[in-house]
């Protein structure tokens, strides 16, 4: 595991504490508990963007965009793509 530099929610300043909220505020309910929080609640790929706040968000905020529940696709469907890209891409997860 690669060991990244980040920002823990009680450092934050103000542009990382706005980035968080607004990629959050973004995702579906579905998504919104980390399967692997980091101490204090974000997940670890989050975190990683935390020295870079606006790419953070923008990185995050287009995936919150693409899962909306206000777009025709279930989060079966969701999990259907990812799955058959991952196996067409031979990955292990």
């Amino acid at each position: 595991m690669t060991w990244i530099k980040t920002v823990p929610a009680a450092e934050a300043g103000e542009a990382l504490t706005r980035a968080i909220e607004g990629q959050r505020a973004l995702y579906p309910a579905e998504y919104a508990v980390p399967v692997h929080p980091t101490g204090d609640g974000t997940s670890d790929i989050v975190a990683s963007h935390s020295l870079i706040p606006d790419a953070l968000f923008h990185a995050f905020a287009t995936f919150g965009a693409l899962m909306s529940p206000s777009l025709p696709l279930t989060r079966r469907h969701h999990e259907m793509i990812t799955t058959m890209v991952s196996v067409t891409n031979r990955c292990r997860y």
